[in-house]
């Protein structure tokens, strides 16, 4: 299934990992936002953690060029260290809705998000970024 990609993290415009991965791979990039998740601050990145009813985690809804799209989802799944079924997987790439900000369309898109091990260490004592937004973060 081809999907955008939600990034909110070193993947945003700016961010470490941007021009690395995504430039000249995208055919978008737009803000967007993720509800029902918080934002927290990992090593050196962050982590979204599903929570129902939880915050708003703000990011851009990345759209691959059709050509650079499979190449892609694999270099994202090993940065991310996703690994599916693999208990070791910092992240779970799922598909979740997502808002764009121009115009509050509602779009599925692949989310990488805490993988539960993780998720329940950052619950139990990790640092919540408030407002959601990585780049923001004091």
């Amino acid at each position: 299934m081809t999907l955008p990609f939600f990034v909110y993290g070193t993947l945003r415009p700016g961010g470490v990992n941007h021009d690395f991965f995504l430039r000249g791979r995208t055919r978008s990039e737009e803000p967007g936002r993720l509800a029902d998740a918080v934002l927290y601050e990992g090593p050196g990145y962050p982590y979204a953690v599903e929570e129902p009813a939880g915050g708003t985690v703000r990011g851009e809804l990345v759209t691959a060029l059709p050509e650079r799209y499979a190449a892609l989802l694999t270099e994202l799944d090993r940065l991310e260290e996703y690994v599916p079924g693999d208990p070791r997987s910092l992240y779970e790439r799922v598909e979740r809705k997502v808002v764009r900000d121009a115009d509050g369309a509602v779009v599925r898109a692949w989310v990488y998000v805490a993988a539960p091990a993780v998720a329940a260490r950052l619950r139990a004592r990790g640092r919540p970024i408030a407002d959601g937004d990585w780049r923001a973060r004091g």
